[in-house]
């Protein structure tokens, strides 16, 4: 069993944060963030409460039996007396604090829930639970796999928050709890020593002997902190073998490497789990001899094994050389550069790739043979993609140390053209591993790399664009900004719900049909922008379906769509089917801030607030913001980008809009529609309302809803959620409407006139597709 050096740094500071705990908790009275923290968890909701009263018995002596007769049953003598051994520890340390300290009086009245609360003498410090589950978590964790070890944590967490909800301690008991049991586990870990941490170089001594292997001479290599031990041994029988300690895993995807795969314009492969270091180590040793097998030069595994009640460890044979980050460039011959493309060749053709190829895992022997080292990290049954990506590495390695015109020739004597031109995207800075851009000298080498490529095999650098766009990190933004908007209604929902639940029905059924009519008064706007006559149920159902996919997707692009698609199988021409999208577009546009306008307007009579004087400043930004725009309209970027393309459009959508307009059933088919689609939609608002037995002035309710939508629809997302619920609510209030009956009105109304047409839209949008309508 090892020790680690960092267990005496987390004990000093486990002591000391307890000391300091220690200190406040001395202090007369509570801290009012801690009162406020308490009073949060115990506003919980009740129906958890069944779960909270289980968990602390986790924190007790059902806790350490469970513990340690789990291990047991694992087999793990070792991890059952750790578990056991920590869990008394805590519970007795903190009997001897409680004796010591004494409870922590507090004001009447903090307790305010109906829970058992503190005991007759006040609330004990530290909370007994929290320190024996942290402990019995601590001791366990060098016995059990990453994801074991991070439930265990969770159980913490349930723990701790089972005593504030239940009233039984302070959070700052319940903190100083965790910390002490926190300090017990590590001061284990520090007396009895235990998995993952260094073994002591007798344990490894002993190990070998064990396996039939005598050592005579042991020398522990130089190397990082957290990294495997390598120690090279001279035994008995005049051999030299290179002995590798495996304390943790090393092969894991990181949070780093996580993100990347986000970020990046090509898909990386996912990197798979190992299990425990024992398995890191028979999956190194097995991806070695494999590699031997196909023709690579390593160096040649003689046996794996684990020292007893110890980390495991590999067994190579000792070769003399030097690491290709020893080299100097000038002392790199050709034939060795060739010697490594071909062994990344080999590995490919086996199906293999080592995807860890820095110049530290390189070496060149004293026969000047190249010999490839460290295979935690390599794969078989490899996918192209793989394959390439070792090449990409390679490169990488090889530009650090001969420079990149070398790099890149050496890869084309070896590997054909065109996969180097596939390593081109893998050269990304993002997609390249940190541990790989630090061999480079300068960051400008992965941009000459790239180019050096391209010149050499006469193509193109693909542009790297991300997945992730400015607009999905808008649409993010304003996700987040929906749910603030949404969070203060959420505090309220219990008393919506009861508000709801004494609401008349039969109005909230007027609601529902209202909505479905606003639907169908949009499909009006559709027939009316059209030049040719549309079938007049089809349009219509396709309307019907378009509220599904219309109303589930960003800038409701769904709704476009569908109709590009509609139009499409009627025969009509692409430029005449934009041409009514546009038209059907500018009057929504047009008749919304009209009426947005007039609802300002309306909402201005029903809540004066007075005259508004604007400053002379506000005529100075105004002036300049039009100078700068009239500047970059005339800018020449500007013209074509952007004046050239909006003039074009709106020539398209005026020849559009003056022959429909010419027949004046469809002009009122077009702005009487959209008017329709507004006012019902306000007339469900209204409804919703008067279900629930509000007060209103119809005129007011209806300015407040289009105002809302409006300024609603311009934060992307699907159907302006959060947005428009917030801003309705908030227009209500204004207008004299009770907020719970604001929240109530504003929830349902949405609920009933928007979301809930999306079901027979699915129904709808089946129903065209079978019918290859859409």
């Amino acid at each position: 069993m090892g020790r680690h050096p960092l267990d005496v740094l987390r004990l000093a500071i486990s002591a000391g944060v307890f000391l300091a705990c220690v200190v406040v908790a001395q202090a007369p009275g509570v801290n009012e963030v801690e009162a406020a923290i308490f009073h949060e968890f115990q506003r919980l909701p009740s129906w958890s409460g069944p779960l909270w009263r289980i968990l602390p018995w986790f924190g007790y002596w059902p806790g350490i039996v469970l513990g340690a007769g789990f291990a047991l049953y694992l087999g793990r003598l070792r991890m059952a007396i750790a578990v056991a051994w920590s869990g008394v520890a805590a519970w007795a340390l903190v009997l001897i604090v409680h004796q010591l300290l004494g409870a922590r009086i507090v004001p009447d009245g903090l307790v305010v829930a109906p829970t058992p609360g503190p005991g007759p003498g006040g609330f004990l410090f530290p909370s007994l639970h929290a320190a024996i589950i942290a402990a019995v978590a601590t001791a366990a964790g060098p016995y059990v796999t990453r994801l074991e070890r991070r439930l265990s944590w969770v159980l913490v967490v349930g723990v701790a928050v089972a005593e504030l909800f239940l009233g039984t301690s302070l959070p700052l008991g319940v903190f100083a709890g965790v910390v002490l049991g926190w300090g017990v586990g590590t001061l284990l870990h520090l007396a009895l020593g235990a998995p993952g941490r260094r073994a002591a170089e007798p344990a490894v001594q002993a190990a070998l002997r064990e396996v039939g292997i005598v050592p005579t001479e042991m020398r522990r290599l130089p190397g990082q902190l957290f990294r495997p031990q390598v120690y090279e041994v001279a035994t008995q029988d005049g051999e030299r073998i290179q002995v590798k300690v495996v304390s943790r895993l090393h092969r894991f995807a990181g949070m780093s490497y996580r993100a990347r795969r986000v970020l990046a314009s090509l898909e990386l492969d996912p990197v798979p789990a190992l299990s425990t270091p024992r398995h890191e180590v028979a999956h190194e040793a097995y991806i070695t001899l494999l590699a031997e097998r196909a023709g690579v030069g390593t160096l040649p595994v003689l046996l794996a094994g684990e020292i007893e009640h110890g980390p495991p460890f590999l067994v190579r044979r000792q070769v003399d050389g030097r690491l290709l980050s020893d080299l100097e460039p000038s002392s790199v011959t050709d034939a060795q550069l060739d010697a490594m493309w071909q062994a990344v060749h080999s590995l490919g053709s086996a199906g293999m790739v080592h995807h860890d190829l820095r110049a530290c895992n390189i070496l060149v022997d004293e026969a000047e043979q190249i010999r490839i080292t460290d295979f935690t990290f390599g794969r078989i049954t490899a996918s192209r993609q793989q394959s390439i990506r070792d090449v990409a590495e390679l490169l990488v390695t090889l530009t650090s140390v001969v420079g990149v015109e070398r790099a890149v020739g050496s890869a084309l004597r070896t590997l054909p053209a065109e996969t180097l031109r596939e390593s081109i995207p893998q050269l990304q800075p993002i997609v390249v591993q940190r541990r790989f851009r630090t061999q480079l000298r300068q960051r400008s080498d992965l941009v000459r790399l790239r180019r050096e490529i391209a010149d050499r095999t006469d193509c193109e650098i693909p542009p790297f664009r991300s997945p992730v766009r400015p607009a999905t990190v808008g649409i993010l933004a304003a996700g987040g900004v929906a749910v603030y908007l949404l969070l203060p209604e959420v505090s309220s929902l219990s008393r919506v719900r009861s508000v709801i639940a004494a609401s008349e029905w039969d109005w909230l059924g007027a609601t529902i049909v209202l909505g479905m009519l606003a639907i169908l008064a949009s499909g009006v706007t559709i027939l009316g922008s059209a030049r040719q006559s549309l079938p007049v149920v089809k349009t219509l159902a396709v309307q019907i379906a378009a509220g599904f996919t219309g109303r589930t997707t960003v800038a409701a692009v769904g709704y476009y769509t569908i109709h590009l698609s509609f139009f499409d199988k009627l025969g009509m021409a692409r430029t005449d089917s934009v041409g009514v999208l546009l038209l059907n577009r500018a009057a929504t546009i047009v008749i919304t801030t009209l009426a947005t306008i007039a609802g300002i307007l309306v909402i201005g009579d029903a809540v004066p607030v007075g005259e508004v004087h604007p400053a002379w400043w506000w005529w100075v930004v105004g002036g300049a913001l039009l100078a700068v725009l009239v500047g970059f309209l005339a800018s020449p970027w500007g013209r074509t980008r952007v004046w050239w393309p909006l003039r074009a459009m709106l020539g398209r959508l005026i020849d559009t809009v003056v022959p429909t307009l010419r027949s004046p059933i469809r002009g009122i088919q077009l702005v009487g529609g959209e008017v329709l689609f507004l006012l019902f939609s306000a007339l469900g608002l209204a409804t919703t309302l008067t279900a629930l037995g509000s007060h209103y002035s119809l005129e007011a309710v209806i300015a407040v809803f289009v105002v809302a939508s409006t300024l609603g629809q311009l934060l992307p997302t699907p159907g302006g959620l959060g947005a428009v619920e917030g801003a309705l609510v908030a227009g209500l209030t204004a207008i004299g409407i009770a907020p719970t009956d604001a929240v109530a009105a504003s929830l349902t109304a949405r609920i009933l006139t928007f979301w809930l047409p999306v079901l027979p839209g699915i129904a709808a949008f089946r129903i065209l597709q079978h019918r290859e309508i859409v």
